[in-house]
């Protein structure tokens, strides 16, 4: 789809870097000139909303490194050192910390759209992989950031999610040793999570770079999720797509910013502004929102083991999604019998949130049903979803007929909007 490279040296100077180094002609055919289905939505705006996110979580990661401490003894403290005497140290942390809970709000949206629209089925299916690699790296780093500041939640989040691995045979307890460092949680934890937080975000860069690379070999899927017949299906990304993702990322930024300076610890935990002691149990230790879903499939499960396989194997599964969906259908709008297991799907999901959010022992208000049991229920059809859902839909489902292009489509639209 992306087709041959329209760019034209406009001096010398452009004509000796393009052809010894020809970054101007990578930037304007992945970013200027590339062929862009006409009908993208609103939902198509988060990946440049994503990349923005990337961006400041480095810029900002990068800064707060200069002052951060990694050490048992001092990491707390030079967290509130950054808080108080750094020059805009507060608005940098705050910034970072929440910036991590806009950058998943963001990726989950992305995710959802992807399943929605069948951007995952052939032929974008490394592109789908790659998608789900960097998630597991942000969940990775959004973890192991979790843990810097070093306070009670920090400290007993990582003594809970790193004994995880514990339950592995044979391997668990070598494994869960080596990222401690040692025989409990500790300095030498500290210090190899934080090498590896600031790390890992370079890595993902690297990850969204290749997911790019593997957008513009087949283009675009758009909301019909039918292929472009033609010139008349597509616009130029600039100007048409920059300015609408420009607009979309101004009030990305303003929701942001209302975040940051009105209610910047609406996310957080109040037991982490205590310096971690392992002598002190919190009375009920919960993972970032982000991580609530997967925490209620490892308690609805009474056996570790099985529990942990429960909650990896949810992400894993997300990697077969477009080998599971029999349909040669893409997009959802045209499957009548997908479109509404997929809301379901959705629900599901932040029903486990609010599960994974409460005490194990907790009941659904006050009808007296156990929280647990709805999270089993919950963890029940995330999995019917993939495994029973997407193979079989796909074989007994009738489709709604397809649009002949999306030039025909999108001239129908206007047409009935007269």
């Amino acid at each position: 789809m992306s087709g041959p490279s329209t760019y034209v040296p406009a001096n010398g100077f452009t004509r000796w870097l393009d052809s010894r180094l020809p970054i101007l002609r990578l930037m304007n055919d992945t970013m200027t000139s590339f062929p862009t289905p006409r009908n993208l939505n609103f939902w198509y705006t988060f990946g440049g909303i994503l990349t923005f996110c990337l961006a400041v979580q480095i810029v900002t990661g990068i800064v707060l490194a200069m002052h951060y401490v990694p050490n048992d003894k001092m990491a707390f403290d030079s967290v509130e050192n950054i808080m108080r005497d750094v020059n805009y140290g507060w608005l940098l942390r705050y910034v970072h910390a929440n910036g991590a809970s806009m950058f998943f709000l963001a990726v989950y949206i992305h995710m959802f759209r992807g399943l929605y629209y069948g951007s995952y089925k052939a032929p974008r299916e490394v592109l789908w992989i790659l998608g789900v690699v960097i998630y597991l790296l942000m969940m990775a780093t959004g973890f192991l950031g979790y843990v810097l500041p070093w306070g009670q939640m920090s400290f007993w989040g990582a003594t809970v999610i790193t004994n995880f691995f514990s339950a592995i045979p044979v391997v668990g307890e070598s494994v869960t040793h080596w990222l401690w460092g040692g025989f409990a949680v500790g300095d030498p934890t500290l210090n190899r999570f934080f090498s590896l937080h600031y790390l890992l975000p370079f890595v993902i860069a690297g990850v969204v770079g290749l997911h790019i690379w593997a957008l513009h070999v087949p283009g675009n899927n758009n909301p019909l999720g039918i292929d472009v017949k033609g010139p008349q299906d597509t616009v130029p990304f600039h100007p048409f797509y920059t300015a609408k993702d420009a607009f979309y990322l101004v009030l990305f930024a303003i929701l942001f910013a209302g975040l940051v300076f009105y209610s910047p610890n609406f996310v957080g935990e109040v037991d982490n502004y205590t310096p971690a002691n392992p002598l002190v149990t919190p009375e009920h230790i919960v993972p970032e929102w982000y991580y609530l879903p997967f925490y209620a499939m490892l308690r609805s499960v009474p056996d570790k083991l099985l529990g942990v396989l429960t909650m990896f194997g949810a992400i894993a599964i997300l990697f077969f999604a477009p080998w599971l969906d029999t349909s040669k259908v893409r997009s959802a709008r045209f499957r009548p019998l997908l479109k509404p297991a997929f809301w379901l799907l959705v629900a599901d999901c932040l029903i486990l949130g609010y599960v994974g959010k409460n005490k194990p022992d907790a009941m659904l208000l006050s009808t007296g049903i156990p929280l647990l049991w709805i999270g089993r229920i919950g963890t029940l059809y995330y999995y019917g979803y993939f495994l029973v859902l997407l193979p079989i839909l796909g074989l007994i489902e009738t489709p709604k007929p397809l649009p002949e292009s999306i030039a025909k489509a999108v001239g129908d639209k206007s047409h009935a909007a007269e």
